[in-house]
């Protein structure tokens, strides 16, 4: 054994994240595909969303909105299921990469960026 050979510990020693096995990507199933474009549809009707981009990953799904194509992100909406037990698979998160809100269910955290309209008297 030379000087620069790594030590290798019984056990691995502190938490694991546990990984998705490589194969398929994550993805949004087709009811929460169709609650986050319909709320993409009211926005870009109202003048504040343009354009939109998806992005299956190996650990993840992103469905990132646009003011401008040429533009970052304004919102991220996305689906981790490594974090589905302890903080909720969904997440928004804001163009400077802060967490806007997470939780386990979709339609509780798209209301951070679609509130729900009350009456006014």
């Amino acid at each position: 054994m030379g000087d620069l050979d790594p030590i290798v510990f019984p056990g691995g020693g502190g938490r694991r994240r546990r990984l998705k096995p490589p194969g398929r990507p994550v993805t949004f199933d087709r009811r929460e595909l169709d609650r986050i474009l319909d709320l993409y549809g009211r926005k870009v009707a109202a003048g504040e969303w343009r354009d939109y981009a998806i992005a299956f990953l190996r650990d993840r799904a992103v469905f990132s909105v646009f003011r401008r194509a040429t533009e970052f992100p304004l919102y991220r909406i996305e689906k981790d299921l490594s974090l589905a037990r302890r903080q909720g698979a969904y997440a928004v998160v804001a163009a400077s990469g802060r967490v806007l809100k997470r939780g386990p269910d979709l339609e509780r955290v798209l209301r951070v960026i679609d509130p729900a309209l009350r009456l006014v008297n």
